[in-house]
């Protein structure tokens, strides 16, 4: 769908945030913005560090009573501004409207309660209406619904007694179990092997589609992106540089960090002595940028002056397509199948 069809759920706009204050300040996420449509597989990219999780957290509220403070921006969902409301109204919306699966399951339940007294908990705190065999027959075919087999005697087991790709499976159910309109997948699939990936993405996708929700989802693989996502939102130090299509950001980056990700994906079809990888390291997030952020990595900006002294916007460059630099023509394109040793040569 095009931006302007698309039925917007999650207008994020101009959102910062702040760890601290005075000079030890840090401002982890400056000026975010981005959209995901009604039914839409939105996939936030970057390296470790880049504002993903923060970014998450903030829309969410999850950093108040923190050292954390959002200090600009809003985020509306369905029009209503998270941010602007209280704990109450959003532990209204948390886990009923919008569900959050987070990177490691085994840390986000309690250990002293038994998997289906969690998932009930989940139920009555948002449906008091129901009755205690209800709560059991929903959670009861949910966890069934996400391939966990006999679920009466899971349902009676701690967490410790559930492996790895069971947990994230139970923490799917978690996050499905009120029908959200919206569920954040922050790095869902790090710490499980392939083939468990491949079952928790598909598994994840199919939940959203017999649902109808839309997905935030957050990760490093680009893998994961392609084989999801319909919409990509690429994040360094804090700020968004990048933002369009699946198709778009795979074959026509406009931005060289983008290029940067794609050039370091190892592809099976090519044989290489090495792989590619950007340059240095992302800087430490201080204060907010004078300049691109990305300059001193950068094989486009990294001697041009516009760069260090002029921090680049957010602008179109194509139907869909935004990016945030001075030099787009200047981004070498993707030759997808074939050796790219141009990207390395341009760094050297």
């Amino acid at each position: 769908m095009t931006d302007a069809s698309r039925d917007v759920l999650l207008r994020v706009e101009n959102l910062s945030t702040q760890f601290g204050t005075g000079e030890a300040a840090s401002v982890p996420v400056q000026g975010v913005s981005f959209e995901v449509g009604r039914g839409e597989v939105v996939a936030v990219v970057g390296e470790s560090g880049s504002g993903k999780s923060v970014t998450m957290s903030s829309i969410l509220g999850l950093l108040r009573g923190t050292t954390g403070r959002t200090i600009a921006g809003s985020a509306l969902f369905d029009g209503e501004d998270l941010l602007t409301m209280s704990e109450r109204e959003l532990r209204r919306i948390r886990g009923a409207q919008i569900s959050m699966i987070f990177q490691d399951p085994g840390m986000s339940f309690n250990p002293v309660l038994t998997i289906g007294r969690q998932l009930s908990e989940a139920v009555r705190v948002h449906d008091r209406s129901l009755g205690r065999e209800q709560i059991r027959t929903r959670v009861r075919d949910l966890l069934r619904d996400v391939n966990i087999s006999d679920p009466d005697t899971r349902m009676g087991q701690f967490p410790h007694e559930f492996s790895g790709g069971m947990l994230q499976r139970a923490m799917i159910a978690m996050a499905m179990i009120n029908k959200p309109r919206l569920v954040i997948a922050d790095e869902p699939t790090t710490a499980l092997d392939v083939t468990i990936q491949a079952q928790i993405l598909e598994l994840l996708d199919r939940m959203r589609r017999d649902f109808d929700s839309s997905v935030i989802l957050v990760t490093h693989d680009l893998g994961v992106v392609a084989e999801i996502a319909d919409r990509v939102v690429v994040m360094y130090a804090g700020t968004v540089v990048e933002t369009g299509s699946v198709t778009g950001i795979f074959h026509r980056p406009q931005h060289p960090y983008t290029r940067g990700l794609l050039a370091s994906r190892p592809q099976l079809s090519e044989k290489k002595d090495h792989l590619f990888s950007i340059p240095g390291q992302p800087p430490q997030v201080i204060t907010e940028h004078v300049g691109c952020p990305f300059q001193p990595r950068c094989y486009v900006g990294r001697n041009e002056e516009a760069c260090g002294r002029t921090r680049p916007l957010l602008r179109e460059v194509a139907d869909g397509h935004s990016a945030s630099c001075h030099y787009t023509d200047r981004v070498v394109p993707v030759r997808i199948g074939a050796a790219d040793d141009r990207m390395g040569a341009l760094h050297d």
